[in-house]
């Protein structure tokens, strides 16, 4: 029976790692902030013994993970801010996502020596390079890095903070690999914008913040169709069958994937919402917005042979996200 670790459990991409976890007859052991999201999480395998929950209220702290850790066979490590709303740079996102990584690789070395494998939440931010722009003559894979440095993380652009949090968290772990030399090998998992159906526990004012974009087309808060910032997308359920994948497969140990759907355009998007929810007629932008440009290319190469994973449609997990909000807007 293999005991796992699954921090941040109350999270969007954490929930349906649970999902997959469970399904599969792994014992969980998950961390939440609060007793109230453990109890939520609670109530939807309320006949399962094997899950169990430990409180870590601040990943930065100093030792968060020491008790979480122990008795555990592998661990999946979601824990970490993803949002632009930014006062202190250091304090709301650098800390808590780079020290949080180390944390829990130091809580797994020291007090977890049984631990053989280390599945780390990272993300496109971590491969993007933003000063490039569209940079339609370039494929991003797994080989490109975001080089981002400290002095621009902590100036003033939320967004360069978040993908700076990002980058220097995964590289924290690969720094911890080759100079710690655990007993355990390290899997980073690097989605772009992550859509789908959510199992956490959420309200229309509390929607994680990649789905909040498709919210604000549901309800009609978007007068006109944005134009696209991020141009590629991957459903949530790919993103945590391919942590639990990475948990299992021998080829995956010591790798990073860029678990990526395709491109997309918001102009896109709201075409298939009109053509599966006809109800959303006058709410539903229909001007604005841009079809296709000419942007970088994606590569999921690695990811289809490695770990076989087949992708969602961009139809089909937007209408299986909509059919959520639809009850929001009645």
């Amino acid at each position: 029976m293999t005991i796992a670790l699954l921090t941040g459990a109350s999270g969007f991409i954490a929930g349906h790692v649970l999902k997959i976890l469970l399904e599969k007859g792994y014992t969980v052991k998950a961390t939440v902030r609060s007793q109230s999201k453990a109890d939520y999480l609670k109530s939807l395998y309320p006949a399962d013994s094997k899950l169990s929950f430990v409180i870590v209220e601040d990943i930065a702290v100093l030792n968060a993970f020491d008790e979480a850790v122990k008795d555990v066979d592998v661990i999946v490590h979601t824990a970490s801010p993803f949002h632009f709303k930014v006062t202190d740079p250091v304090k709301d996102l650098l800390d808590p996502a780079i020290k949080g990584t180390t944390s829990i690789l130091q809580a797994a070395k020291k007090f977890a020596p049984q631990v053989k494998r280390v599945v780390i939440t990272s993300s496109f931010a971590a491969i993007v390079n933003g000063s490039k722009g569209d940079w339609p003559e370039h494929t991003y894979s797994e080989a490109d890095w975001n080089p981002v440095t400290w002095e621009e993380a902590i100036g003033t652009n939320p967004s360069t903070t978040y993908r700076a949090s990002k980058t220097f968290a995964e590289k924290a772990a690969w720094d911890f690999l080759e100079k710690e030399k655990p007993n355990f090998t390290i899997t980073t998992i690097n989605p772009p914008l992550v859509w789908g159906p959510m199992i956490h526990d959420v309200t229309p004012e509390t929607v994680n913040t990649s789905n909040a974009n498709i919210w604000s087309l549901v309800n009609g808060s978007q007068a006109t169709i944005p134009v696209t910032p991020a141009l590629s997308w991957v459903d949530v359920r790919n993103v945590a069958e391919a942590h639990v994948l990475a948990l299992e497969i021998p080829k995956a140990e010591n790798q990073r994937y860029f678990v990526v759907a395709d491109k997309f355009s918001y102009k896109d998007i709201c075409g298939i919402l009109l053509k599966n929810f006809p109800e959303l007629s006058g709410k539903v932008p229909t001007e604005g917005g841009i079809s296709t440009t000419k942007i970088f290319d994606v590569d999921n190469s690695k990811s289809k042979k490695d770990l076989g994973i087949e992708y969602i449609s961009l139809e089909q997990s937007i209408v299986d996200l909509t059919k959520q909000f639809i009850d929001w807007v009645k």
